[in-house]
């Protein structure tokens, strides 16, 4: 019986060998100097603020440790360009060293205590709760017990000493909170390291290890590519088109998170048509999830794709406006009222609604039922565009 060598040589070869434990300060050390970097095929920071809190409070409170991250070492040459962490700028190859550490799986929970460590403005209301003992999201009121998690866990310690003196608390509370500072900045997570893998063995790895085994999206594959030319569809639209929506105090009105990215390439269909199509509309080009066209928008030139992003984000602006002013925030239950409204925006060119096209506008949103069904959600979309475009 034939015995492939290949079966032999994985037999012989231990990847958990390779394994190390890091504490959280020296990899946000590594962040904060480009020596961990991001494949340009992930995507930007998913998670919710609430999410950062949960993760938080299990590092200071949890029983068991936080589940390993996996890690591309680079030492032979780069196959993914890498951006860095939370602005996502393209990294300068010429820079990257041998001992180079790509994350192929752990982005968010890095970035959660890489935002806590630079005290982003992005966590600017979460903070300590001394006399409750947990993190908390924080909106007013803030209590003389309550510390900035960019402050307790700021890259400076120096920062937790001149807040404490300033707020007359620092012989009640620095002791215990250096000891919970320590805490955190002791503690380690496990990295599972691996060699020099191409894209197509990160990507895999990433599949199982973050996908359960779903694959990598098309949009991130296809739109990473673009990073290479100076255009991040993430950073440069993506979390746009969420900000905005943000804004108008309905972030939560995705259902699922991968939606965040899937959605707002919907929401191109619709100027894509009017540039490329003439205005004409093709019942498969809704802005809905299932329709939206990555690969399509991926093999655009990049200035014409930035005019058709514009032109979105101009319609977007336009339809949340309209939903404010016309007291319709309490109706939004599900954010197809707003794609469908910013898609109306962008077949009229951002032509203003007259009164009556507004009265009509505002019948429809209080009438209308959505489907589950993409047959069904892509007929209403074209209703509501032939009654009102």
């Amino acid at each position: 019986m034939n015995v492939s060598p290949k079966l032999k040589e994985a037999a012989y070869f231990n990847p958990t060998k390779k394994s190390y434990q890091i504490s959280i300060f020296d990899l946000c050390e590594k962040i904060n100097h480009n020596k961990i970097t991001l494949p340009l095929y992930q995507r930007d920071v998913s998670w919710h603020i609430n999410k950062a809190v949960d993760l938080l409070n299990y590092q200071l409170f949890g029983k068991a440790p936080i589940s390993p991250i996996s890690i591309n070492q680079i030492s032979n040459g780069i196959s993914v360009p890498q951006v860095s962490f939370i602005d996502r700028e393209l990294i300068d190859t010429s820079k990257i060293l041998a001992d180079h550490l790509s994350i192929v799986d752990g982005q968010q929970r890095l970035s959660t205590n890489f935002k806590a460590y630079i005290n982003h403005p992005d966590y600017r209301n979460i903070f300590l709760d001394v006399s409750r003992a947990k993190f908390r999201i924080i909106d007013s009121e803030f209590k003389k017990g309550h510390i900035p998690v960019g402050i307790l866990l700021n890259k400076d310690a120096d920062k937790l000493k001149e807040y404490l003196e300033k707020n007359g608390t620092f012989k009640e509370l620095y002791s215990t909170l250096v000891d919970v500072r320590g805490k955190i900045k002791g503690y380690n997570y496990t990295m599972n390291v691996a060699d020099n893998l191409s894209e197509d063995e990160q990507i895999e790895w990433f599949e199982v290890l973050n996908n359960a085994g779903s694959r990598v999206t098309s949009l991130q594959i296809s739109f990473s590519k673009l990073k290479v030319y100076d255009f991040d569809i993430y950073k440069d639209y993506i979390s746009i088109f969420n900000e905005k929506i943000s804004e108008y105090g309905l972030e939560d009105i995705y259902r699922k998170i991968s939606t965040r990215e899937s959605y707002p390439i919907a929401a191109l269909n619709s100027s894509y048509e009017v540039v490329y199509k003439k205005g004409n509309h093709n019942s498969n080009f809704a802005p809905i999830s299932p329709d939206a066209k990555g690969k399509l928008l991926a093999t655009m030139e990049i200035d014409d794709l930035k005019n058709i992003i514009n032109s979105t984000l101009d319609s977007l602006e336009q339809a949340l406006n309209f939903i404010s002013e016309e007291n319709l925030l309490e109706t939004v239950s599900r954010v197809d009222y707003i794609l469908y409204l910013t898609g109306l925006y962008s077949f009229r060119k951002n032509r203003e609604l007259s009164t009556e096209e507004k009265i009509g506008v505002v019948n429809w949103f209080t009438k209308v039922t959505f489907s589950d069904s993409n047959q069904i959600r892509r007929k209403i979309f074209t209703e509501f565009i032939n009654e009102f475009r």
